[in-house]
Protein backbone atom coordinates (compact mmCIF):
# COMPACT_ATOMS: atom_id res chain seq x y z
CA UNK A 1 0.00 0.00 0.00
CA UNK A 2 2.70 2.26 0.49
CA UNK A 3 3.47 2.83 -3.37
CA UNK A 4 0.14 4.02 -3.63
CA UNK A 5 0.64 6.49 -1.27
CA UNK A 6 4.52 7.48 -2.39
CA UNK A 7 2.39 7.93 -5.97
CA UNK A 8 -0.18 10.11 -4.25
CA UNK A 9 2.55 12.58 -2.87
CA UNK A 10 4.63 12.84 -6.10
CA UNK A 11 1.29 13.78 -7.43
CA UNK A 12 0.76 16.07 -4.84
CA UNK A 13 4.05 17.74 -4.94
CA UNK A 14 4.07 17.81 -8.78
CA UNK A 15 0.31 19.91 -8.83
CA UNK A 16 2.26 22.62 -6.60
CA UNK A 17 4.77 23.29 -9.07
CA UNK A 18 1.35 24.33 -11.12
CA UNK A 19 -0.96 26.18 -8.44
CA UNK A 20 0.33 29.26 -5.81
CA UNK A 21 -1.81 28.93 -2.91
CA UNK A 22 1.13 26.62 -0.99
CA UNK A 23 -1.87 23.95 -0.32
CA UNK A 24 -1.05 20.72 -2.17
CA UNK A 25 2.16 20.54 -0.58
CA UNK A 26 1.19 19.98 2.21
CA UNK A 27 -1.14 17.24 1.35
CA UNK A 28 2.13 15.78 -0.27
CA UNK A 29 3.72 15.68 2.97
CA UNK A 30 0.89 14.24 4.63
CA UNK A 31 0.76 11.54 1.86
CA UNK A 32 4.53 10.44 3.05
CA UNK A 33 3.84 10.24 6.83
CA UNK A 34 1.00 8.23 5.64
CA UNK A 35 3.72 6.52 3.38
CA UNK A 36 5.48 5.50 6.40
CA UNK A 37 2.44 4.75 8.81
CA UNK A 38 1.62 2.00 6.20
CA UNK A 39 4.12 0.08 6.82
CA UNK A 40 3.31 -0.55 10.36
CA UNK A 41 -0.63 -1.54 9.47
CA UNK A 42 -2.33 -1.96 6.28
CA UNK A 43 -5.68 -1.30 7.53
CA UNK A 44 -6.61 1.30 5.31
CA UNK A 45 -9.14 3.18 7.57
CA UNK A 46 -6.15 4.03 9.92
CA UNK A 47 -3.96 5.42 6.89
CA UNK A 48 -7.11 7.36 5.73
CA UNK A 49 -7.32 8.94 9.23
CA UNK A 50 -3.58 9.57 9.52
CA UNK A 51 -3.96 11.41 6.20
CA UNK A 52 -6.71 13.78 7.00
CA UNK A 53 -5.59 14.30 10.25
CA UNK A 54 -1.78 15.24 9.56
CA UNK A 55 -2.56 17.34 6.42
CA UNK A 56 -5.23 19.18 8.34
CA UNK A 57 -2.71 20.21 10.86
CA UNK A 58 -0.14 20.75 9.16
CA UNK A 59 -2.49 23.58 6.93
CA UNK A 60 -3.68 24.65 10.53
CA UNK A 61 -0.59 25.39 11.86
CA UNK A 62 1.57 26.74 8.96
CA UNK A 63 -1.35 28.93 7.68
CA UNK A 64 -0.18 31.96 10.59
CA UNK A 65 3.34 31.74 9.54
CA UNK A 66 3.20 31.94 5.63
CA UNK A 67 0.81 35.02 5.92
CA UNK A 68 3.50 36.18 8.05
CA UNK A 69 5.77 36.22 5.17
CA UNK A 70 3.51 36.73 2.38
CA UNK A 71 2.81 39.94 1.05
CA UNK A 72 -0.59 41.82 1.56
CA UNK A 73 -0.33 45.07 0.56
CA UNK A 74 -2.10 45.64 -2.92
CA UNK A 75 -0.14 47.45 -5.86
CA UNK A 76 -2.06 49.78 -7.42
CA UNK A 77 -1.52 49.56 -11.27
CA UNK A 78 -1.73 51.84 -14.41
CA UNK A 79 -5.03 53.60 -14.43
CA UNK A 80 -6.55 52.73 -10.45
CA UNK A 81 -2.61 54.75 -9.54
CA UNK A 82 -4.38 57.80 -11.94
CA UNK A 83 -7.60 58.90 -10.01
CA UNK A 84 -6.68 61.61 -7.53
CA UNK A 85 -3.65 63.02 -9.93
CA UNK A 86 -3.68 66.68 -11.52
CA UNK A 87 -3.60 66.79 -15.34
CA UNK A 88 -3.13 69.38 -17.71
CA UNK A 89 -5.37 69.45 -21.09
CA UNK A 90 -3.83 69.00 -24.68
CA UNK A 91 -6.87 69.44 -26.21
CA UNK A 92 -10.10 70.68 -25.39
CA UNK A 93 -12.95 68.91 -23.51
CA UNK A 94 -16.21 69.42 -25.21
CA UNK A 95 -18.47 66.10 -23.83
CA UNK A 96 -20.82 67.23 -26.74
CA UNK A 97 -18.20 66.78 -29.67
CA UNK A 98 -16.96 63.79 -28.05
CA UNK A 99 -13.43 65.65 -27.76
CA UNK A 100 -10.82 65.85 -25.55
CA UNK A 101 -7.02 64.75 -23.89
CA UNK A 102 -5.56 65.25 -21.31
CA UNK A 103 -1.79 64.82 -19.95
CA UNK A 104 -0.60 62.72 -17.16
CA UNK A 105 2.61 61.56 -15.83
CA UNK A 106 3.73 61.68 -19.71
CA UNK A 107 0.81 59.60 -21.07
CA UNK A 108 -2.46 61.08 -22.88
CA UNK A 109 -5.31 60.30 -22.06
CA UNK A 110 -9.24 60.59 -23.74
CA UNK A 111 -10.68 62.81 -21.45
CA UNK A 112 -14.43 63.98 -20.58
CA UNK A 113 -16.01 65.94 -17.98
CA UNK A 114 -18.09 65.38 -15.50
CA UNK A 115 -20.04 68.20 -15.31
CA UNK A 116 -20.82 68.14 -19.45
CA UNK A 117 -18.88 71.95 -19.58
CA UNK A 118 -16.28 72.71 -22.41
CA UNK A 119 -12.91 73.20 -20.84
CA UNK A 120 -9.82 74.77 -22.69
CA UNK A 121 -6.27 73.73 -23.05
CA UNK A 122 -4.03 74.80 -20.52
CA UNK A 123 -6.46 73.92 -17.82
CA UNK A 124 -5.57 71.95 -14.96
CA UNK A 125 -8.04 69.21 -13.84
CA UNK A 126 -8.42 66.16 -11.69
CA UNK A 127 -8.79 62.72 -12.69
CA UNK A 128 -12.04 61.20 -10.64
CA UNK A 129 -12.63 58.20 -12.18
CA UNK A 130 -11.64 56.01 -15.27
CA UNK A 131 -14.76 54.34 -17.21
CA UNK A 132 -13.39 52.11 -19.89
CA UNK A 133 -10.33 53.89 -21.95
CA UNK A 134 -11.81 57.23 -21.00
CA UNK A 135 -10.96 59.54 -17.70
CA UNK A 136 -13.18 61.30 -16.22
CA UNK A 137 -12.05 64.83 -14.64
CA UNK A 138 -13.03 67.93 -13.09
CA UNK A 139 -11.53 71.36 -13.22
CA UNK A 140 -9.82 72.50 -10.79
CA UNK A 141 -8.52 76.00 -12.73
CA UNK A 142 -9.95 77.12 -15.80
CA UNK A 143 -7.76 79.35 -18.43
CA UNK A 144 -9.27 82.22 -19.90
CA UNK A 145 -9.60 81.85 -23.25
CA UNK A 146 -8.24 84.96 -25.36
CA UNK A 147 -9.72 85.62 -28.90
Amino acid sequence: MWQYWLIAAGIFFVGEIFTVGFLLFWFGIASLITMFVSFFTSNIIIQMSIFLVTSTILILSTKPLINKFMNHKTITTNFSSLIGKDAIVVQEIDNLKGTGQIKVNGEMWTALCETNEIIPIGSEVEIIKIEGVKTIIKPISVKATQK
